[in-house]
């Protein structure tokens, strides 16, 4: 009798196990961060006897503990157990405590701040009028900056006074220091002010947001529900009015930064240069297609326009920008090729050169090692598919791949770039973590996740299959199934499709997945065959691929899915009268139109979360890839769901948090009346002041048991 005879049959995945214990969690490295000397690094470590956390710094080179910062005794206040933290101020002798922390929006909360003097162990409370947000500490440790009730502070940790900066902040009208809605979601931008390197001055946005419209939403908590009251702005209405201003820390003056006339434009970054006297500013037209970088004096805020790009599409934001030391030259990623690479710059807007080049995107930019002369970057090289980390010499005449193994690669350098954590992932392989040296030789491993491999084997969960097929448009896309176990091929299986189809996404990738590709191998447990095909618009491909959307959202990205269904029909193994679709967000959106505009072709199909007409969307989100509806009515009607719910024939689930400040709860009532206005027949879900991530206690497992019930009984 072979080995494989003997082989235990895999154990069956439950909802519980995903949702709720935690069976398939794989491990990370937290709380590790690189010290400034570039040879050390401190990590939080768990003593195994006393569970006491401390802080400790180690060698790169041999692991070996040099010494223990600190501990979580040293984190004791006034009777308060604080949490341990590595937040640390320029010189690594300041640390910075949240405690209580409460969330706003996606990236944002505010808290109770603290400060740690690690040389002295005195902790010294940073305010005590209230929680603050982004409390955030100047290079050289003797202040903190933060913001409380839209107005930002300075708290002197040296003589501890407490001084207000701003006096005009008033919710839903001016906001200092931070950003509005708009900007923290679009631009992943929150916190906004920053220190200059030499901790004199301090740049801040100001937002004037008294003429954008307030969107209300109905909280349901208490004898009587509440409305909570923000602005938004929706596509084509007016936008806040943002200024950029410098605090002169020992003047107690503020200038104001000469960004132009324009007021109907975005600031998406500001970035002090080497220079403490100079900050750059990146402006932006509201079609998002022209970015300029300004060059503004600290002292008068005067400008210099020392560098414009344009597209004609529009230009993706990043944080890639990176002044070099010697004060003469910058480094940026641009699509300007048709694919996103980096190039570097002089000071005055001169090119010097591309710095990398073919067709394939640098995904990350990691950081330039001065010493060495060298760019380190993450990229699409091998495939779209896969990410691999890379070093290149200024002179372009050495290239080296620092990721051996094929997949999922992401790297933390050190300080000096003379060590780097390597996180590799594949489709089958759990997050495997080593130390390596600046050569890419392995030195020791961090984490194996041993565990989550035997967990994984236990319950037969596996990777993706990726597949290529070419559509009748004849574009080439690519796709990824999860097939049942056993898998019979003389079977014809359901297929449910998985999408999200988003400008710029990708859910086709070589890489380990979370519980949503754990709830996939639960599905092909049930007999289904789970598939997702990254459409035109998605990311990583180029811009003609990815900007093909441009102006038209919708359209060729349910023709991709369409295409995908019907290859996916003529397999042999594939029932074609039962395919399905389900996505969340931007595939809310996809699977809507595809169970109406594809109505014959799809038999059922989950919406969470779902736009169903774009002209309910965020200005600076939905103006980048359709321009307003004042300009392209057209582009937000031609594709909207609402528009098609006549067309409807299979199954249809549409599930939506009533607390969703993102994509608006307004989506799904208004789809739910033109489905009932079409007398069609539907099945929807509220869940109560949730969110657009829908979770929270049993939220996440109630979810996913209504989908699967309605999958096996609709599929």
């Amino acid at each position: 009798m072979g080995s494989s005879a003997l082989a235990q049959p895999p154990k069956h995945i439950t909802l519980e196990d995903i949702f709720q214990h935690g069976t398939f969690h794989s491990k990370t490295v937290n709380g590790l961060r690189s010290l400034k000397d570039g040879k050390t690094y401190v990590s939080i470590e768990t003593n195994p006897k006393t569970k006491e956390k401390y802080a400790a710094r180690y060698m790169y080179t041999t692991g070996k503990l040099v010494e223990v910062l600190y501990t979580t005794k040293d984190f004791y206040y006034k009777g308060k157990q604080l949490a341990i933290s590595t937040d640390f101020n320029a010189d690594e002798r300041k640390v910075m405590i949240a405690d209580e922390s409460e969330a706003i929006y996606r990236r944002s909360s505010k808290a109770n701040y603290y400060v740690f003097d690690s040389a002295s162990k005195k902790i010294t409370e940073v305010s005590t009028n209230g929680k603050q947000l982004f409390a955030t500490l100047s290079p050289d440790g003797t202040k903190v900056a933060f913001v409380r009730e839209n107005n930002l502070f300075i708290k002197d940790l040296i003589n501890g006074n407490e001084e207000q900066i701003t006096h005009d902040g008033k919710t839903n009208e001016i906001i200092n220091g931070k950003t509005d809605w708009v900007y923290e979601e679009e631009f992943a931008l929150a916190k906004a002010f920053f220190w200059s390197p030499d901790s004199k001055t301090i740049a801040y946005y100001k937002f004037d947001e008294t003429n954008v419209p307030v969107y209300s939403m109905t909280l349901y908590e208490g004898l009587y529900p509440t409305d909570y009251r923000y602005k938004y702005p929706k596509a084509g209405e007016k936008n806040a009015i943002v200024s950029i201003h410098l605090y002169h820390v020992a003047q107690k003056n503020t200038t104001t930064v000469d960004i132009g006339s324009e007021k109907d434009q975005y600031i998406p970054r500001i970035q002090w240069t080497q220079d403490p006297t100079v900050l750059c500013v990146l402006r932006m037209n509201r079609h998002q297609n022209k970015l300029e970088y300004l060059f503004a004096q600290a002292e008068t805020g005067s400008t210099q326009l020392i560098l414009c790009e344009e597209n004609k599409y529009y230009i993706n934001i990043n944080d890639d920008l990176t002044f070099l030391k010697n004060g003469k030259e910058f480094i940026l990623s641009s699509e300007q090729d048709g694919y996103n690479h980096l190039y570097l710059y002089r000071s005055n807007g001169e090119l010097v050169k591309q710095l990398t080049k073919g067709p394939w995107e640098v995904t990350r930019f990691y950081g330039f090692n001065e010493k060495t002369q060298t760019i380190y970057y993450q990229s699409t090289e091998s495939s779209p598919l896969q990410r691999d980390v890379y070093a290149l010499t200024l002179d372009g005449k050495q290239k080296r791949k620092l990721s051996p193994n094929p997949g999922t690669n992401e790297a933390t350098f050190s300080t000096d770039f003379s060590y780097y954590i390597l996180n590799h992932s594949d489709t089958n392989t759990p997050p495997y973590i080593t130390l390596n040296n600046q050569q890419g030789k392995a030195i020791r491993t961090l984490e194996d996740n041993k565990e989550a491999k035997t967990t994984a084997q236990t319950y037969g969960i596996k990777g993706s299959e990726f597949f290529q097929f070419t559509t009748a448009a004849g574009i080439s896309l690519n796709g990824y199934m999860i097939k049942p176990t056993p898998f019979d091929a003389n079977k014809k299986y359901p297929v449910l499709m998985y999408v999200y189809g988003g400008p710029g996404s990708q859910n086709v990738a070589d890489s380990w997945s979370g519980s949503r590709n754990i709830w996939f191998n639960y599905l092909a447990q049930q007999g289904y065959i789970v598939a997702c095909i990254d459409n035109r618009g998605t990311g990583f491909r180029g811009q003609e691929f990815q900007k093909s959307t441009y102006l038209n959202l919708g359209k060729l990205e349910v023709e991709d899915q369409i295409a995908g269904a019907k290859w996916l029909g003529q397999q042999s193994f594939v029932d074609p009268s039962r395919i399905g679709i389900w996505g969340w967000s931007y595939g809310g959106y996809m699977a809507s139109l595809c169970i109406t505009k594809g109505a014959d072709v799809f038999k059922m199909a989950i919406a969470v979360a779902p736009v169903t007409t774009w002209r309910y969307y965020d200005s600076i989100y939905t103006e980048r890839y359709l321009r307003t509806p004042q300009e392209n009515a057209a582009g937000y009607d031609d594709n909207s769901p609402i528009h098609f719910a006549d067309q409807l024939k299979g199954k249809f689930l549409l599930i939506h948090g009533t607390g969703d400040d993102n994509v608006h709860f307004q989506n799904s009532v208004v789809f739910s009346e033109a489905l009932i206005q079409a007398n069609k027949p539907f099945e929807q879900a509220y869940y109560p002041n949730k969110n657009h991530g829908i979770s929270g206690g049993n939220t996440s497992l109630h979810l996913y048991h209504k989908m699967t019930d309605f999958i096996v009984n609709n599929l």
